[in-house]
């Protein structure tokens, strides 16, 4: 009777661990949620290092930019290192309307053999009620010196269209495919000035060797000051089905003002306009190996 009672207690037990396990990822469509998984996704990996974490928060076709895009599951399984050394907290966030994904960004410190300084940037997607990590990567910089705003954008509204096939979800993703040609084509006749048709007031840009550039003027000095021409290679385009907002990820070819030439991996987040073109809200690059 004992024996049987204890099986109950170790099994309730079990069962509230799993339940809050799924209750740390839980997706309601808000912003608030979304940073809710990305901060619980830190403490597993504080706790229990960084296998563990990644295989309980990253979905199935999850990337990692180990500088290269690769499997999450596959990295963190086989050679990832298995760390509790790194810790981070977002500071910017956005869900789309449609609630079915989002994106956090923000500071991120290493205390390995020697501390690293640099910015994390997530990609999360719901899947049946839970947050689940899509794509992570970073770019790295000196110890931090400006001040930090934290900002938490929630939806303005929510709206999943119902019944949405795969054919429509393509359609839509090839407007956002046509809008990043188009930029591409301009970055080719006019250089980096190109940019400023295409990216938001409030544009966040993440460089290695820098700490965030936040707005447009800030983006454009920055583009103007060090780049000629940048080539976009676009690998993957996924449409929020509320039409909100897309993210792109892709090669990047800088050619530098210093006649050098270097590769990045490059994540774009588009956000649709009230004209109905998409804007640059995000740019992450991060250098590719090849």
């Amino acid at each position: 009777m004992k024996h049987s009672k204890m099986n109950k207690i170790l099994c309730t037990l079990v069962a509230a661990s799993m339940s809050m396990a799924g209750y740390a990822q839980k997706s309601d469509g808000t912003t608030k949620s979304l940073v809710k998984a990305e901060l619980d996704f830190a403490e597993k990996l504080a706790k229990t290092g960084a296998k563990t974490a990644y295989a309980t928060y990253a979905a199935n076709d999850a990337l990692v930019f180990r500088p290269n895009p690769v499997s999450a599951k596959t990295y963190y399984a086989t050679k990832g290192e298995d760390t509790k050394d790194i810790s981070w907290k977002p500071v910017y966030a956005r869900v789309s309307r449609s609630g079915d994904w989002g994106f956090t960004t923000g500071p991120y410190v290493y205390s390995g053999q020697q501390t690293t300084y640099g910015q994390y940037f997530s990609v999360w997607k719901a899947v049946d009620g839970k947050w689940e990590l899509m794509l992570d990567l970073g770019t790295e910089h000196n110890k931090p010196l400006n001040k930090v705003t934290t900002e938490f954008i929630e939806p303005k509204d929510h709206y999943k269209p119902q019944l949405l096939n795969d054919k429509q979800r393509e359609a839509g993703a090839s407007i956002v495919a046509t809008t990043e040609s188009t930029l591409n084509a301009t970055l080719k006749s006019y250089g980096v000035s190109a940019f400023a048709g295409f990216i938001n007031p409030d544009v966040r840009i993440l460089f290695p060797g820098y700490e965030p550039i936040l707005g447009k003027d800030k983006a454009m000095a920055f583009f103007n000051s060090m780049m000629s021409k940048v080539n976009l290679k676009t690998t993957k385009v996924n449409k929020a089905d509320g039409g909100d907002l897309a993210y792109t990820y892709g090669l990047a070819a800088v050619d530098y003002k210093a006649e050098l030439r270097e590769s990045f991996n490059y994540v774009f987040v588009y956000e649709r306009q009230a004209d109905h073109n998409w804007n640059l809200i995000a740019m992450v690059f991060t250098p590719a190996e090849r």
